[in-house]
């Protein structure tokens, strides 16, 4: 992948059909939408899927292009973006991902393929710290999460939003990069909260 491409996990577990279909635009809502280039927001996302969310999105249509364990979709995201579906052994259990790929870098779909598998054998079961906060962004409902508007202080506007609830003051809205670690843990299922913190690669 191009040297500004991060690659990143965007959701902890396996997404079911309806979490897989809201993944694939989690961005959806940003508010430079059709004025903005948005490779830079897709390229690089990659979450987990079940078996039959892999072969249901293989049949939907014929494929861009297969090889060996993945495929790649015909129609894409953005530019040069699309997804591309993996079915990757790991720890010797086949297990199956979504990924964006830019298809004008030759070298992405390997990286991501490398990538995941990496992140996917650690002996220990861990989240990042930005991995934490992916996973409460694509876990929640638009209707709770949004972006800075013209009334928070510049540097803010445009940042991803939250709301939380915070006792005694009730609902606010939170930049998402600013949440605590308690605020983090809140907003993580039950299964997420006590997982060790695992250093960024």
């Amino acid at each position: 992948m191009s040297n500004t491409t991060v690659i990143r996990k965007v959701f902890e577990g396996s997404a079911t059909r309806k979490q897989m279909f809201s993944l694939f635009d989690r961005h959806a809502k940003r508010p430079t939408r059709g004025e903005d280039e948005p490779a830079a927001l897709y390229a690089g996302e990659w979450f987990e899927i079940s078996e039959t969310e892999h072969d249901y999105m293989f049949e939907i249509l014929p494929p861009l292009w297969i090889r060996g364990s993945m495929f790649a979709m015909r129609e894409f995201m953005t530019g040069s973006v699309t997804s591309i579906f993996f079915a990757l052994r790991i720890d010797g259990t086949v297990r199956h991902f979504h990924g964006y790929c830019d298809l004008s870098d030759g070298s992405a779909v390997e990286a991501m393929r490398l990538a995941i598998i990496e992140r996917e054998s650690r002996p220990v079961r861990a989240m990042t710290r930005e991995e934490r906060l992916e996973h409460i962004w694509s876990a929640t409902a638009d209707a709770y999460r949004g972006y800075a508007s013209g009334r928070w202080p510049p540097a803010a506007q445009g940042q991803r939003t939250v709301m939380l609830w915070s006792g005694a003051n009730g609902t606010i809205l939170k930049l998402l990069r600013d949440l605590t670690d308690n605020e983090v843990s809140a907003k993580l299922p039950v299964q997420f909260r006590h997982l060790p913190e695992a250093v960024a690669a």
